[in-house]
């Protein structure tokens, strides 16, 4: 994995391609089990490099051992062409592959995604969705204070039951 990281960090579209040509494992994994994939991702590949990386056989519905799935690292990463590939693929934008149940929506929400929230949302993201301890969407946009994503949600403070928040 150590030549992959060292790779993508460059962002090397070439090098990936001549490491691909070489017989280089494209669905190897770190110690955590993320990917080369979600790997890319994270240092913020270009999409041509990512693309290539998927249309050589690295596996779009791969997550790591925390259950943080690739559609989650485009999210976090603000990476919206991949979200927008994913979709298009076929991924529910309201499934997830976390124990903690903490949605795609939930993360755009608490990195204050506006436009992957817009995105979701238009895509039948479910706004009202908890995760496994009861929290929501609202809940996670309110605690990271991220008033953009409130506004998305149609949040209004003035209603009785969120004037007891702290944000």
């Amino acid at each position: 994995m150590n030549k992959w990281i060292e790779l993508l960090k460059k962002n090397d579209f070439l090098a990936v391609k001549k490491h691909i040509s070489d017989g280089a494992d494209l669905n190897e994994a770190n110690e955590s089990g993320e990917s080369v994939l979600a790997s890319s991702l994270r240092y913020g590949c270009d999409f041509d490099l990512v693309m290539h990386l998927v249309e050589n056989g690295a596996d779009i519905f791969d997550f790591d051992e925390e259950g943080v799935s690739i559609f989650d690292m485009a999210i976090t990463y603000n990476n919206i062409e991949m979200v927008k590939y994913l979709i298009s693929k076929g991924v529910d934008v309201n499934s997830t592959t976390r124990r903690s149940k903490f949605t795609p929506l939930m993360a755009a929400a608490c990195y204050g995604r506006t436009e992957v929230v817009k995105l979701l949302l238009e895509h039948g993201a479910d706004r009202d969705a908890v995760d496994a301890k009861g929290i929501s969407v609202i809940d996670f946009a309110r605690k990271t204070n991220k008033k953009s994503i409130l506004l998305l949600l149609d949040y209004d403070d003035n209603v009785p039951k969120n004037r007891g928040y702290a944000r």
